[in-house]
């Protein structure tokens, strides 16, 4: 566990918090329990019971490129926002794949549209967004690549400001509502996408 870039309240304040935005609406309904008890991580809690949950189920379905894209020229990438999935197709078209993701938490954390793939970081460092620190002053202005990073192993940036398609350590938070505007996927999800994507590969959220 990294711990140079934390101390004592400090960190606890900080992963706190940081679970409290990341959380589905069915843990967040959950009584925290008295500070001095826990003894696990909260950005990675251990399991709790919960109701079911309805994740990808008949929307989670293989689609074609044809109706979303006018060609595929360093391939493409749609990601569904209600069947929380992302979908890549090869520049031949040989190659498809289709992976559960996680979505942002509400509609104002959501963008829509059309971009691409202007960088690709194996090992990705984090750093809150100025509105971040504004409502959480105590969180670190920068975290590095380790099991503490919100970013998980990889990162593809995307040509909108803050966005990004990235790993995750917390498993918990894929096929749900659960990110502040970043679309995120399995640890080995995203290691495979990134091999896979280029700089260019162009990108459509719906």
């Amino acid at each position: 566990m990294t711990r140079s870039f934390f101390n004592g309240g400090s960190r606890r304040q900080f992963l706190a918090g940081t679970a409290a935005m990341i959380a589905s609406p069915a843990l967040s309904q959950v009584a925290p329990e008295p500070e001095e008890e826990q003894a696990f991580d909260p950005l990675r809690p251990p399991p709790e019971p919960e109701p079911p949950v309805k994740r990808n189920i008949s929307a989670f379905r293989a689609k074609r490129w044809q109706p979303y894209f006018d060609h595929l020229r360093k391939g493409a990438i749609l990601v569904d926002i209600d069947s929380r999935a992302l979908h890549y197709w090869s520049e031949d078209g040989n190659n498809y794949r289709l992976f559960p993701s996680s979505v942002p938490l509400s509609n104002d954390l959501t963008r829509r549209g059309r971009t691409s793939i202007t960088r690709k970081v194996d090992g990705p460092g984090w750093a809150p967004t100025p509105n971040m620190r504004k409502r959480n002053p105590e969180w670190p202005a920068y975290i590095p690549p380790g099991p503490d990073n919100p970013l998980g192993t990889h990162a593809l940036y995307l040509g909108w400001k803050y966005y990004r398609i990235h790993g995750t350590h917390d498993t918990r938070k894929i096929g749900r509502r659960s990110s502040n505007g970043c679309i995120g996927l399995y640890n080995e999800h995203i290691a495979e996408l990134f091999e896979m994507a280029k700089v260019g590969t162009q990108v459509l959220l719906i």
